[in-house]
C-alpha cells in the first residue's frame, strides 16, 4: 500500500454494507483528486445527499454518519454509491420497494445480492413524511426552488471577477465560499433524482398491463428541457456555420491539434464571428466536459480543442440529420402514444388519472434532474477557475507543471501555498500524480457487501479481457432509446478523440457524460458499457431521437471496432452482423 498522504476511505459499516459503482460511475469514472474531494465532495456534495435524505426523505438522523453518510463514499480510492441506505429508503417508500430501486440501478444484474429486510427498516415517520412527498412528486410539482438554483448558478458564473486581479488568497477564499452552495445544490438534485424515479415505475407498470412494455420508453422520450442535451443543439448550430463555410472549412481539415488558436489568430469577418460564437458558448456551457464533477479534469472552457473535436465530426453530418427534427419527431409520437394508452384506461378512470399525473411527473422530474445537475456543474467550475489560477501562478514560480497539478494538494496545503508557506511543492505533486496514476490502472470491483479487499489486491484493468463477441453474436444489456439502427462500431474511450467517428456509426463508449453528449449527434446508435435508466446517456438519447443501449458488460472490448453491428434500443441487444473488410 502507497504511504503517500491520500483521501482516506470510509469505514466500513456492515449495517450498511452494501456498495456499488453502479450510477456513481458517471460522476466520479475515475479515482478523484485530493482537492477535487476536498473542495467539493468532502463536506459539499456528500453532506447535501445527507440533508436531503434527513430533512427531506425522513431518514433518521441517527441512522446515517454525521460527517460520512453512507450514500456515497470511497473505497480503495474510488467513489461508491451506499445502495443499503437506498434500499431502506424505497422499502419506507409508499408504492415503491428495494426491489424497484434495484430495478433502477442495476437493470437485472444477477449478481446484486438480493434485499433482506430488518426490523429498524420499518420507520411510520419516514412512510408519513414520504407519503406528502409523493404528493409533490406526482400533484404539484412545483420547481421554484430548483428554478431559484439555476438563477442563482448562472450568477455566480456572471459574477465571476477577473481572477487574475484577486490575490491567491482571495481566490482561495472564493472556491472555498462555494462549497455551502454546492452543498445545498446538491440537496436539491437527490431531490430531483428520487422524483425522477417514481413516474417511469408507474407508467411501466401501466403499459405492462395493457399488453404494451416496449411503450415506456417512447413516453419518456422527446420531453423538452433536458438542460444536457442544449450543448448538442447549440454545437449543431456551429457545425452548419462551419459547413458552410470555406475558410472554416479549411481550418478544420488541418490538424485539429492547436485549432481553437488558429481561429483567434485569424482576423477574417466570417473567422472571427465564429470565435465570438465560440465564446458565447463558452460563456453557457464551458464548465461542461470530461470527468466534469472533478476540478483536476478540464472542461469545454479549459480546453477548447473539446469543443473542435466535437463540431468537427459533426460538421460532416448532413442538415437533414438536424437534433431538432428527430425531437420533434419522437414528442409527437409520445403524445400520440399517451393518448392512445389514456383511451385504452377509459374504464378505469383511478388508473387513468395516475397514469396521466406518472407522464406529467416524468417530464418534469427527468427534465429537472438534468437541470440540478447543470447548476452545481456550473458553481462547481467556478471553484476548478479560481484554483487554477493559483496553479497558473504556481507554474510561474516553478512549483507545479501546469495549472491543474494544483488538485493534486489538499485543501489545506492549497491554502498554504496561497499563503507563501508550502515547501516542497514540486516533490509532493509528483508523488501524488504516481499514486493517482497508480489508481487508475486497477479495476475496481462494481459492487460489494462485506468489507472489500484492499487496492493492492485488486486486479489491473486489462488483466482479463473478455472475448471479442463473433459474428452473429448479441450482446445483451439494457434498453435505453427505443429504435433499431444499423452501422459500423467506433470504439471511441474518450470523448476528446472521436477522430475515427463518422456519420451514421454506431458510438461505443465506456461510459457518457454531457461531454460524450455532441458525439451522440452524428451517430446511428450509441452503445455503453454501465448505465441504469435515469444514466446520462439514455435520457439524452430520448431528446435526441437515437436509439442507445446501456448496460453492455465490456462493450468497447467485446465489439470490434469497424464492425458492422446492429443496435435494437427496445429489446436492448447488440447484434455482430459482419466484421470490418478492411480489418
Amino acid at each position: 500500500m502507497s504511504t503517500v498522504r491520500w483521501i482516506e476511505d470510509n469505514t466500513y459499516n456492515p449495517k450498511l454494507g452494501f456498495w456499488s459503482r453502479a450510477n456513481v460511475g458517471e460522476v466520479l469514472p475515475d479515482p478523484p483528486s485530493p482537492l477535487g474531494w476536498d473542495m467539493v465532495f468532502e463536506g459539499g456534495t456528500v453532506l447535501g445527499w445527507r440533508d436531503c435524505m434527513v430533512n427531506r426523505f425522513g431518514i433518521g438522523d441517527d441512522e446515517v454518519h454525521a460527517t460520512r453518510p453512507e450514500v456515497i463514499g470511497l473505497f480503495g480510492g474510488y467513489a461508491y454509491l451506499g445502495i443499503s441506505l437506498l434500499r431502506v429508503w424505497a422499502a419506507r417508500t409508499p408504492g415503491f420497494t428495494p426491489e424497484a430501486l434495484d430495478a433502477a440501478y442495476f437493470a437485472g444484474n444477477p449478481d446484486i445480492p438480493p434485499y433482506a429486510a430488518e426490523p429498524w427498516h420499518d420507520n411510520p415517520h419516514t412512510t408519513e413524511l414520504m407519503t406528502g412527498w409523493l404528493g409533490w412528486v406526482m400533484g404539484d410539482r412545483n420547481q421554484d426552488e430548483l428554478e431559484a438554483d439555476r438563477l442563482a448558478a448562472h450568477a455566480v458564473r456572471a459574477g465571476r471577477p477577473q481572477l487574475s486581479d484577486l490575490t491567491e488568497l482571495e481566490l482561495y477564499e472564493r472556491a472555498s465560499a462555494m462549497k455551502p452552495f454546492i452543498r445545498a445544490l446538491f440537496d436539491q438534485h437527490i431531490n430531483q433524482s428520487g422524483a425522477a424515479s417514481i413516474a417511469p415505475g408507474i407508467i411501466a407498470a401501466v403499459c405492462a398491463g395493457v399488453g404494451n412494455p416496449t411503450a415506456t420508453m417512447r413516453l419518456l422520450s422527446g420531453i423538452g428541457g433536458v438542460d444536457s442535451a442544449a450543448p448538442s443543439l447549440a454545437l449543431w448550430d456551429m457545425s452548419r456555420t462551419v459547413r458552410a463555410s470555406a475558410a472554416l472549412t479549411n481550418h478544420f481539415e488541418s490538424d485539429n491539434t492547436g485549432l481553437t488558436d488558429r481561429l483567434r489568430a485569424d482576423p477574417a469577418p466570417e473567422v472571427a464571428a465564429f470565435v465570438a460564437e465560440l465564446d458565447s458558448l463558452l460563456a453557457e456551457y464551458g464548465s461542461r466536459g470530461p470527468n466534469e464533477w472533478d476540478i483536476h479534469a478540464h472542461t469545454w472552457e479549459t480546453q477548447p480543442d473539446l469543443v473542435m473535436a466535437a463540431i468537427d465530426r459533426m460538421r460532416h453530418t448532413a442538415d437533414s440529420a438536424a437534433p431538432s427534427g428527430h425531437h420533434t419527431t419522437i414528442e409527437a409520437e409520445r403524445l400520440r402514444l399517451g393518448d392512445e394508452i389514456s383511451a385504452m384506461l377509459a374504464g378505469d378512470p383511478e388508473t387513468q388519472g395516475q397514469f396521466r399525473a406518472a407522464l406529467a411527473s416524468a417530464s418534469t422530474f427527468l427534465a429537472g434532474r438534468e437541470r440540478s445537475k447543470t447548476n452545481i456543474i456550473r458553481v462547481i467550475h467556478e471553484v476548478r477557475m479560481s484554483v487554477w489560477e493559483i496553479g497558473r501562478r504556481a507554474v510561474a514560480r516553478g512549483e507545479i507543471d501546469e495549472a491543474r497539478d494544483i488538485c493534486l494538494l489538499f485543501g489545506d496545503e492549497l491554502l498554504a501555498i496561497a499563503s507563501g508557506t508550502l515547501t516542497g511543492t514540486r516533490e509532493l505533486v509528483a508523488a501524488r500524480q504516481e499514486q493517482l496514476d497508480r489508481l487508475a490502472t486497477l479495476d475496481p470491483p462494481f459492487l460489494f457487501d462485506s468489507p472489500p479487499p484492499p487496492n493492492d489486491q485488486w486486479p489491473k484493468r486489462g488483466d482479463n479481457p473478455p472475448p471479442i463477441a463473433e459474428v452473429g453474436e448479441t450482446l445483451t444489456g439494457l434498453p435505453g432509446c427505443p429504435g433499431v439502427a444499423r452501422g459500423r462500431a467506433r470504439v471511441v474511450l474518450h470523448p476528446s478523440d472521436p477522430t475515427a467517428l463518422e456519420p451514421g456509426d454506431v458510438l461505443i463508449a465506456p461510459m457518457t457524460d454531457p461531454a460524450w453528449t455532441p458525439l451522440f449527434v452524428p451517430a446511428a446508435a450509441v452503445v455503453v458499457n454501465v448505465g441504469a435508466p435515469l444514466s446520462h446517456a439514455i435520457i439524452v438519447c430520448r431528446e435526441l431521437g437515437i436509439p442507445c443501449v446501456v448496460s453492455v458488460n465490456g462493450a468497447t472490448a467485446r465489439i470490434p471496432d469497424g464492425a458492422l453491428i446492429e443496435v435494437n434500443g427496445d429489446t436492448g441487444t447488440v447484434t455482430v452482423i459482419e466484421l470490418d473488410p478492411a480489418g
